[in-house]
């Protein structure tokens, strides 16, 4: 049986109709407003000749040029439904130089959803968006692409696929490649897809696994021709099975590579972003679980750095334009005190930002379960403006952190507090927490409000100690704990937690709105 081809895949969806239903619209307008009125012929003695009305398509008779910028700025399978208007765009979104084949419109919109599906609805759903995406990439016919992104759940089984997706976008001169893969946590880590060492021309020594099935791609080098990787701008990774060596080759070879990102990948343990040639401005890691050392130095054009994972040896130095950073360190050593463990992460992140904690202005930590020492001298964070912190609502301590870090902040503007909730307390003894007035923070943002009294009284401090806030905003909801696209609605998140934070917004709304002062604007959402 033949296959059909994106048109008529899409020609009866939803944006088919839409763009039926505008040209019929634009062909009336241009025969009432637009078009020049009726030219009549000169009349014959019966008079049986009639005015004419002669209509122009003004829109397909601009250049080939425009017509590609204006069908890249739609969806890909909007783009693709434009073939059936004319003969004029039969071929046109076949030169769109954006091809983001996002699954939420193949598979489902939500994909929480599609990960509660049986494992051969999945299966089936997966294979059509790789003939999706092989049908599109045969059919394009742009000399060059600004954005490549592939966004399912693809694994190792669909590995000769993706290698020649990757070479194809290489060879049109990408600038924004993506491989966002998804993981439905019952697929073995195994099965993920590795990327192609064979792509760079690099020796795969570090992982031998999934090799044989590699597809006989060539080997694309970067900056000696005028196809691979000259013109990269953004590499994102995403349950890859990608290595140091491979990050360190992009890093080397792509001298316009500005950001990368790497969620999930099994076989990374080292990185090293080594070198005031490297244009690299954003830094990305999360979750590769072998993960031990990320070196940092004389990257002189970083501006951000985010990660999270386990605890690794982080060294950073000669970055004088990083302003931004996320630390989220997990599995910390922990030490045991009255039958209770606590993670001692608090000084950790400092150290290893030691040598650029004065030039942040953003800071983001994860200091969930965190003991207070009360030994620990914080450092002066001399231009932070905008500081977040996740913390342990029921912990006691997470009082004392909060007035530690005013006192260490004396620009900030900003605060998010986000509020996870553990079984154990924190310390024993109540700590006296004195008053520390801050002239500069002007918004407080509460997530994961609970109707907690260790939580009211962070709350209250705020209000107390920040003479010049102007806002406080209050989230029940815990949005940090799930990527944006995969955070489930009230119906996925369960009926106690929906309860709790109905609970929550109404203890806001009845007991907290009233001590806030008529001068702060409070928004419960």
């Amino acid at each position: 049986m033949k296959k059909k081809g994106p048109a008529s895949q899409f020609s009866q969806s939803k944006s088919f109709l839409l763009l039926k239903e505008a040209s019929s619209a634009r062909n009336h307008y241009r025969r009432r407003r637009c078009m020049p009125k009726r030219k009549k012929k000169s009349l014959g003695k019966k008079g049986e000749n009639k005015g004419e009305c002669i209509l122009v398509d003004r829109i397909s008779e601009l250049p080939d040029e425009i017509l590609f910028s204006i069908v890249s700025l739609l969806p890909l399978k909007e783009a693709a439904a434009t073939s059936v208007l004319s003969k004029r765009w039969q071929y046109v979104w076949t030169s769109t130089t954006t091809l983001n084949f996002d699954a939420k419109f193949e598979v489902h919109e939500n994909l929480w959803r599609f990960f509660q599906m049986k494992p051969e609805l999945k299966e089936l759903e997966t294979r059509r968006y790789v003939d999706w995406v092989n049908t599109v990439v045969e059919q394009h016919r742009s000399p060059a692409i600004e954005r490549f992104r592939v966004c399912s759940s693809i694994n190792s089984r669909f590995t000769s696929s993706t290698d020649k997706w990757i070479h194809y976008a290489m060879s049109k001169r990408v600038q924004i490649l993506e491989l966002v893969f998804r993981f439905d946590f019952v697929t073995p880590y195994p099965e993920l897809y590795q990327f192609p060492h064979k792509l760079l021309g690099l020796k795969n020594d570090s992982t031998s696994k999934l090799t044989h099935m590699h597809s006989d791609i060539p080997i694309l080098h970067s900056c000696g021709s005028n196809v691979g990787f000259k013109f990269l701008k953004v590499l994102h990774f995403q349950y890859v099975d990608v290595t140091g060596e491979v990050l360190e080759y992009f890093l080397s070879n792509c001298q316009v590579l500005e950001r990368l990102t790497v969620n999930s990948a099994m076989n990374l343990v080292k990185l090293r972003v080594v070198g005031p040639l490297i244009a690299l401005k954003y830094l990305d890691i999360q979750w590769c679980a072998v993960l031990e050392s990320i070196e940092i130095h004389d990257a002189t054009n970083l501006v951000s750095f985010i990660y999270k994972g386990g605890a690794i040896n982080l060294l950073l130095s000669n970055v004088p334009l990083l302003v931004e950073v996320s630390i989220s360190e997990r599995l910390v050593a922990s030490f045991h005190i009255e039958g209770h463990y606590y993670f001692k992460s608090i000084e950790l992140p400092f150290s290893q930002l030691s040598s650029c904690l004065s030039q942040l202005e953003v800071l983001m930590l994860d200091i969930e379960g965190a003991m207070y020492n009360e030994n620990h001298v914080f450092p002066v964070l001399a231009n932070l403006k905008h500081l977040e912190l996740i913390v342990t609502a029921n912990n006691r301590g997470a009082l004392c952190h909060l007035n530690s870090f005013m006192k260490a902040s004396p620009c900030l503007r900003r605060l998010v507090l986000k509020f996870g909730f553990s079984g154990f307390e924190g310390i024993r003894k109540k700590k006296r927490v004195g008053k520390c007035p801050h002239p500069n923070l002007k918004l407080v943002e509460i997530v994961g409000y609970r109707a907690d009294i260790c939580v009211v009284k962070q709350v209250m401090y705020l209000m107390k100690n920040a003479t010049a806030l102007e806002k406080l905003v209050i989230d029940p909801v815990r949005r940090w704990e799930y990527p944006s696209e995969l955070y489930p609605n009230e119906k996925d998140r369960g009926v106690e937690q929906v309860k709790e934070e109905v609970e929550a917004r109404d203890h806001a709304m009845q007991q907290l709105k009233g001590k806030v002062s008529s001068t702060i604007e409070f928004v419960c959402l």
